[in-house]
């Protein structure tokens, strides 16, 4: 059974995940595009080249050592298909695209979804983007375990 059958991806349907020293290092994205479709915003919102596809219907492949998560890819994505992931002073932290009101905020509580919507651990937002005009699509960066990172893919606030 594939992915478009169960609806979520299992690690072995993954790209290859950056290093733990690269994510050391500086923020970097981490792009979860299984499907050939023509679809290309990220490809054309990197600045850095990081992102490379042969051709339009190819899953885009990302450079980890080209990419700064600048987060430019992650507000064109149609599919909400990226994160951007950091390590920093031994506290994980992953930015992602966030479709719920009410709108998150730094301070809440949140409780980490795997990719299939079970909890894994709970998180505090430490930095909130609302939508942008027209859009529904907000941005939120989480703080979290770092061995958490490569498997949370959602988050629901914690209700007080």
């Amino acid at each position: 059974m594939n992915y478009l059958v169960r609806g979520y991806l299992e690690n072995d349907e993954l790209p290859p995940f950056p290093s733990r020293e690269r994510l050391e290092k500086k923020p970097v994205a981490y792009i979860e595009c299984p499907q050939p479709i023509p679809c290309s915003p990220c490809l054309e919102a990197c600045k850095y080249d990081a992102v490379k596809m042969d051709n339009i219907n190819d899953p885009p492949e990302l450079d980890y050592e080209k990419c700064n998560g600048c987060m430019s890819c992650i507000r064109v994505c149609p599919g909400l298909a990226i994160v951007i992931m950091r390590i920093k002073d031994g506290k994980g932290y992953l930015t992602l695209p966030y479709e719920f009101t009410p709108w998150l905020k730094k301070g809440d509580k949140v409780k980490l979804l795997n990719r299939k919507g079970e909890e894994v651990g709970e998180g505090k937002v430490v930095w909130a983007l609302p939508p942008e005009k027209n859009d529904r699509t907000s941005l939120v960066r989480v703080e979290m375990d770092p061995d958490l990172l490569f498997e949370v893919r959602a988050v629901r606030k914690v209700e007080e």
